[in-house]
């Protein structure tokens, strides 16, 4: 039986606790699960990085702002997708925001349906990127199975070098090429040369 994939999960940090209620009422009809924090350290030290998702912050609270938040998410390894609430219609700060990697920056009064627009894009961006980190940590494990050697013949065969060369290059016969280039695209779950250049592109990981 296959793995379930997790829930996308809404996050939601304001110190209004009737705003994030009303938040994680909307986001839960939408079909996320969702949960209020009014305090940004009760948060950091609740969320899950490994699920996707997206934070809702409230731009101005009082013992750390919305800026700062995103910041120690940032520090912490926490990489998801940050929505922008506030109450102020501060340009700057929107801007200020948008500059350092903000998602979206929503002005209150703002419309549900502008929300959930915003949310759904959010969640969308996240599960693309801890798909991408899933798949590079996966060819960074196969990548772990070869040997010297065979890290040596996989990197010239995803430039396209031919056997021949690859065995002048290394010193040894064109035999053995072939043998560890065959154990390379098992070991990396490939087929042919151009699919292991598409997983080792430039310098390969490790």
């Amino acid at each position: 039986m296959m793995p379930r994939e997790p829930v996308p999960q809404v996050w939601v940090v304001d110190d209004d606790a009737a705003l994030g209620r009303s938040v994680v009422f909307l986001a839960q009809s939408a079909g996320w699960t969702a949960r209020a924090y009014t305090s940004p350290e009760a948060f950091l030290a609740d969320v899950d990085r490994a699920c996707p998702g997206c934070a809702v912050l409230d731009v101005r609270m009082p013992r750390m702002s919305g800026l700062e938040l995103m910041q120690a998410m940032r520090s912490a390894g926490i990489a998801l997708p940050v929505i922008f609430i506030t109450g102020h219609g501060d340009v700057a700060l929107a801007v200020e925001a948008m500059k350092q990697g903000a998602r979206d920056f929503l002005e209150k009064p703002f419309r549900d349906q502008a929300l959930l627009d915003a949310i759904a894009a959010a969640v969308r961006a996240s599960e693309a990127q801890l798909a991408a980190a899933g798949r590079r940590e996966e060819i960074e494990r196969r990548y772990a199975l070869l040997t010297p050697r065979e890290r040596e013949v996989a990197r010239r065969v995803a430039r396209g070098m031919p056997n021949k060369v690859i065995a002048r290059e290394l010193a040894i016969s064109d035999r053995t090429v072939q043998v560890h280039r065959t154990h390379v695209l098992e070991k990396m779950g490939v087929h042919s040369a151009a699919e292991l250049a598409n997983l080792l592109p430039g310098e390969p990981p490790g």
